[in-house]
């Protein structure tokens, strides 16, 4: 049984129900045009890089509720906005993505992703393969198709694959760390007490109620549960056990966090340039790409949202979750930012969110952070989700 997250349900529901009957207006408004517009010229007033836009991919490939495809990747080229779609993992479409002239795609299954790129690359023009040479192979919660999901080992496999970003998201503890989770909570379908007592829903922990040492102190986040090549065996994670042991970690699968990351990242780099896995095949390929990988980095708090009694009527156990549970924006942003800073690693890594006001305050107060905004359904792009300075009016022509 998989545990709700509050988050993902009810921003699932209100960004994705909409495709088929928004689909044909919100084509011809060019809603993704009018958003991206408005943030790139936010972003250019505080002289931050130009926004990414990373729509669900379904919103790029078409389907049979729709016109056709909703993103205008080669518009917004045009203009100067990447795009990146997320979470693609069957070859199929992650091959229809690649025609489409997407700047890269954010997979649980890095490994996959690899595999398509070789084939395109071999059969693609000379002007395909000098695109494909610097497309993003972001490795969603460190590749969470192959170990479980944003930790250490996970982020270890994702660089096994030479996947040129690791993507990942945060909360902030009660020490104010950025902390490594999807959900607000440490979820008890991927972590266990590490002392063998019970850990489930009703005595769930959020991340703003527990310090980052405490968290490694008493949660291991190794469970399986995401399909059969989903693997736990340390044996895999070499560099993992290596770091855990160097940090005085109790397991490679404690909670880890994004400092920590930072210095999993440099030490895996330095384990294959002149560690135990210097002389291993690839060992140098990996540890170039580990010294220049990106980190995609969310925001896992929610936008402020007001709902109507007949939204709250459509998904009342979704709304009835729908709160909170971590700190505000600019704590949370100046804690992630403040990290990223600390370790001078603006230019390798980018904020990303739903939760836009967050990427206001990213661009306004740390404008050498690039910033990614997340899209589902384009019609919620006029909706209060949305701050009123970025919101569009589906029904421009």
């Amino acid at each position: 049984m998989n545990f709700p997250s509050s988050r993902c349900m009810l921003i699932a529901f209100f960004l994705l129900a909409g495709f088929g009957a928004h689909a044909q207006q919100v084509s011809r408004s060019n809603a993704y045009i009018q958003f991206m517009e408005k943030s790139a010229a936010h972003a250019r007033k505080f002289g931050s890089p130009v926004p990414t836009l990373s729509p669900v991919d379904q919103s790029i490939l078409p389907t049979t509720n729709t016109q056709g495809p909703l993103v205008p990747v080669e518009e917004l080229h045009r203009l100067g906005i990447r795009v990146v779609p997320w979470t693609t993992n069957d070859p199929e479409r992650m091959r229809a993505l690649i025609r489409s002239g997407v700047d890269g795609i954010i997979s649980d299954r890095p490994d996959i992703l690899q595999q398509i790129l070789r084939e395109a690359r071999e059969k693609g023009t000379q002007e395909e393969r000098e695109h494909l040479e610097h497309f993003d192979i972001a490795a969603h919660r460190g590749g969470r198709g192959l170990r479980p999901e944003n930790t250490l080992p996970s982020f270890e496999s994702g660089l096994d694959q030479l996947s040129t970003t690791l993507e990942t998201d945060t909360g902030v503890s009660a020490d104010h760390v950025s902390t490594i989770w999807h959900d607000q909570f440490y979820n008890p379908e991927s972590c266990r007490h590490a002392d063998g007592t019970s850990y489930t829903m009703e005595n769930r922990v959020y991340l703003r109620d527990i310090s980052s040492t405490d968290a490694q102190k008493i949660f291991v986040c190794d469970k399986v549960h995401f399909g059969p090549d989903q693997k736990n065996d340390l044996s895999l994670s070499p560099v993992a056990v290596a770091f855990a042991t160097k940090e005085g970690l109790q397991n490679p699968y404690v909670p880890t966090y994004v400092d920590q990351l930072f210095r999993f990242v440099r030490f895996y780099a330095e384990y294959y340039r002149i560690g135990p896995g210097k002389s291993i095949p690839h060992a140098v390929e990996r540890a170039n790409n580990a010294e220049n990988v990106r980190f995609n980095i969310e925001t896992k708090i929610l936008p402020e949202l007001k709902l109507t009694s007949k939204e709250s009527a459509l998904a009342p156990s979704a709304a009835a979750q729908y709160q909170n549970h971590t700190v505000g924006p600019e704590l949370f942003v100046s804690t992630l930012a403040g990290t990223i800073e600390r370790y001078r690693m603006e230019m390798r890594s980018e904020i990303q969110s739903f939760d836009f006001r967050t990427l206001l305050l990213t661009e306004q107060q740390h404008p050498k952070i690039p910033t990614y905004y997340l899209t589902g359904d384009p019609a919620s792009l006029s909706t209060d989700l949305v701050p009123e300075s970025l919101r569009v009016d589906v029904s421009k022509p």
